[in-house]
């Protein structure tokens, strides 16, 4: 009988995290919109999605940003190949810290290999995009990372006129809150 229990704390200490547990985690002023496990194999963004009625100014989520294009040759017509990602927990969440905020980003933890190591990532200028290139990048080296779209969409400050909260969510707060948040989700996983 003592052997069989400690099999079976062994088993439970031994048994991988559940990905989809997370879309249940309460958090301050977050909502995750899902949590789900992605097995390996090539990643394609999702297409941008501009404002309301506009196009998207700006660059394409999956383009090169930051830490330049993932590894993984090129495709049809020239184009990048899709990079080939680990399996991981991709979290999609969107945080609300003031009444006019709406924060999109998502964290991915590596499914098994992680090297211990969280690794925010951004983007420049006016962007409002998750850098999709950019978490592959880390997610390929064994991060846990994360990004986000500053709190608007598109490519220039047209999101800031009357709205001074999402001026403030631009400027630190949405970055903030990207790390605190993806520390608790972490820590779940």
């Amino acid at each position: 009988m003592f052997s069989l229990i400690t099999v079976m704390m062994l088993s439970a200490q031994a048994a991988p995290p559940s990905c989809e547990k997370l879309a249940a985690l309460a958090l301050p002023n977050t909502t995750i919109a899902s949590a789900q496990l992605v097995p390996a194999g090539p990643f394609t963004p999702p297409p941008p999605q501009g404002p309301p009625g506009g196009p998207v100014a700006g660059p394409a989520p999956g383009a090169a940003a930051g830490r330049g294009a993932p590894a993984g040759g090129r495709g049809r017509l020239g184009q990048p190949a899709a990079p080939v990602l680990p399996a991981h927990c991709r979290v999609a969440v969107v945080l609300k810290p003031s009444a006019d905020s709406h924060i999109e980003m998502e964290v991915w933890l590596p499914a098994e290999n992680w090297n211990g190591k969280f690794q925010a990532v951004g983007n420049g200028g006016w962007a409002g995009t998750i850098s999709y290139a950019a978490m592959a990048s880390a997610l390929q080296e064994g991060y846990a990372t994360a990004s986000n779209d500053t709190g608007h969409k598109g490519g220039n400050a047209l999101f800031a006129i009357g709205h001074p909260e999402k001026l403030t969510d631009f400027a630190y707060r949405a970055v903030h809150e990207m790390v605190v948040q993806s520390k608790s989700i972490i820590s779940s996983y």
